[in-house]
């Protein structure tokens, strides 16, 4: 349609990318379409919204766009977080031109088709599109977004003690032996003590914090814990506010204390992936419910 050229895709695109390279951990949708909404210009048709949804065409229009970006392997969606690629850093320099910038990307997108064994089709209209897999794949982000921030707010708003027992009863699911659960007040900063056997004489002894908080933790906020986790020990850190880089690299140069780092992903899947052995009461503190229908392709 005439409202909405591949110029026009292209300069949301580029201010979008703009956006999300001064932020490396990237932004959650919903803050990303936010910011690139008033950074920019929105025509009266981009301003449009739709009656069922409520939502803005523009919106629709910068979903389908991203499409052709995350098969051209320079964008990444990640529960519901946008992130630009080390090659999407590269094609944003190297394509100023924004027309020039998304014709690159469909064309990564055709070719990403055609080594798939599958036709070609035309470039379609960002918010009229009839092309079935782009609007599966446009759905499917909006149904994980959802499903993801309602998981998130439930988790972040757990009292913490409540987090503490959610934390206690998946290691029970992995089959770990817990020992040890901290009562309200200080603990020494080891809020879960676990084994690998019912008495607990068999090494290692898993020593772990567990923090609700809405910031990263840095390697500043590590070392407490570091030391206090003996040679014997394996320590687990779980923030709800994940880590900085710094505090990640800590972790892993780590030669003679074992440190996992455990983010609210990573917490997320590993219940889901233990669900079926979680106790029907442990399950209470994050039902979840699967629900099948048509994802894109790979």
């Amino acid at each position: 349609m005439a409202e909405i050229t591949r110029r026009r895709c292209g300069e949301l695109l580029k201010k979008l990318f703009e956006i999300l390279i001064a932020t490396p951990d990237g932004l959650q949708a919903r803050a990303a379409l936010e910011k690139l909404a008033s950074s920019v210009t929105l025509t009266d048709y981009e301003s449009g919204v739709y009656e069922s949804t409520g939502t803005r065409r523009f919106e629709k229009i910068v979903r389908f766009a991203t499409v052709d970006c995350v098969k051209a392997g320079w964008f990444l969606k990640i529960k519901g977080t946008w992130l630009v690629t080390d090659a999407g850093r590269a094609a944003y320099t190297k394509y100023p031109d924004p027309e020039a910038f998304y014709r690159e990307a469909v064309r990564l997108y055709r070719a990403w088709r055609t080594g798939r064994g599958e036709k070609s089709s035309p470039v379609s209209d960002p918010v009229e599109s009839e092309n079935i897999e782009e609007s599966v794949s446009v759905t499917f982000e909006q149904a994980e977004e959802q499903a993801w921030t309602q998981i998130e707010h439930h988790l972040r708003n757990m009292n913490p003690f409540e987090f503490q027992e959610l934390v206690a009863e998946l290691l029970r699911a992995m089959s770990y032996h817990v020992s040890w659960i901290s009562p309200p007040g200080k603990d020494g900063g080891v809020d879960i003590i676990a084994h690998s056997d019912p008495l607990g004489t068999k090494p290692p002894r898993i020593k772990i914090q567990v923090k609700r908080v809405a910031d990263k933790i840095s390697s500043d906020g590590l070392k407490s814990f570091i030391a206090i986790i003996n040679e014997g020990d394996v320590g687990l850190y779980i923030s709800t506010g994940g880590f900085t880089r710094d505090a990640e690299d800590f972790a892993r140069n780590q030669e003679r204390r074992k440190i996992t780092l455990i983010n609210l992903p990573r917490l997320v899947d590993l219940w889901k992936e233990y669900y079926a052995k979680l106790e029907d009461t442990a399950r209470q503190r994050l039902p979840l419910t699967p629900i099948y229908f048509l994802t894109p392709k790979d």
